[in-house]
């Protein structure tokens, strides 16, 4: 067994590895349209950074995690050493 990462990625659910829509533009030609469309694209973009920071830090956890298990076992049974 190593400490590496291997596995850590699996936990990152599969639909995040298409990535996060754009919003769709608009299909009128008022302000207000391109308002609510700068606000959804916004949304959208926020979705994304979190899950940049969500995956960074589920990847964090699950090496640190593996780290934990093969430092115990390399401590074995005898508690003296």
């Amino acid at each position: 067994m190593t400490a590496s990462g291997a596995g850590c990625a699996s936990l990152i659910p599969a639909e995040w590895a298409v990535g996060v829509p754009g919003a769709p533009l608009p299909e009128g030609n008022q302000v207000g349209d391109w308002i609510a469309f700068a606000d959804a694209q916004t949304g959208q973009l926020d979705k994304a950074n979190g899950r940049t920071a969500d995956t960074i830090g589920i990847i964090e956890r699950c090496e640190k995690r593996d780290a934990a298990a093969v430092a115990a076992q390399r401590r074995g049974w005898w508690p003296f050493g």
